[in-house]
């Protein structure tokens, strides 16, 4: 089991270190849009768009990173009260009750939208601006996959743990 969540969890070790330097030239290309807005008086849309789309592109593909490296945020007040077992065994009931069924949700009422992108190949969001709409609606069902890849290998993993501990007492 730890073999197979440690190939998913590879899946999005690769997207993470992949979508790291988005976040690098997002701030780049918004400090160009700054600068020739503020020194020169110039504005072209497609850097604004730019910005957008790195921005989008950046948190849908780490998502599934975030939740490999529990980057995420917990508002459940009483996990922290739990030792290993008990907290192998909240994960394991938040991705299944919670994470796979929004996910599959998602992707599911998602798709419509994103096939009718890619059949007309849906332009700029703005005149002038990037014509590829059907690329950032492409981003929704590769989070959903990603996301679900990333909560397949904790889930796994926790019951693997689960394992390990009841082999143990």
């Amino acid at each position: 089991m730890l073999e197979l969540a440690d190939r998913l969890d590879r899946i999005n070790r690769a997207m993470g270190a992949a979508v790291r330097w988005l976040a690098l030239a997002m701030v780049l290309v918004q400090f160009g849009t700054v600068v020739l807005r503020y020194v020169y008086g110039i504005s072209f849309i497609f850097m604004n768009e730019t910005v957008l789309y790195l921005h989008a592109t950046f948190f849908m593909l780490a998502g599934g990173y975030t939740l490999l490296v529990d980057g995420h945020v917990r508002v459940d007040i009483f996990y922290g009260l739990f030792g290993p077992r008990g907290k192998a065994r909240i994960d394991i009931l938040g991705a299944l009750c919670f994470l796979m069924p929004s996910m599959v949700m998602i992707a599911w009422f998602s798709w419509p939208s994103v096939r009718n992108s890619w059949a007309i190949m849906e332009g700029a969001i703005s005149v002038g601006g990037i014509p590829a709409s059907f690329l950032l609606k492409s981003l929704i069902p590769a989070f959903c996959v990603l996301l679900i890849i990333q909560g397949l290998a904790c889930i796994l993993r926790d019951l693997a743990r689960l394992r390990e501990e009841n082999a143990v007492a």
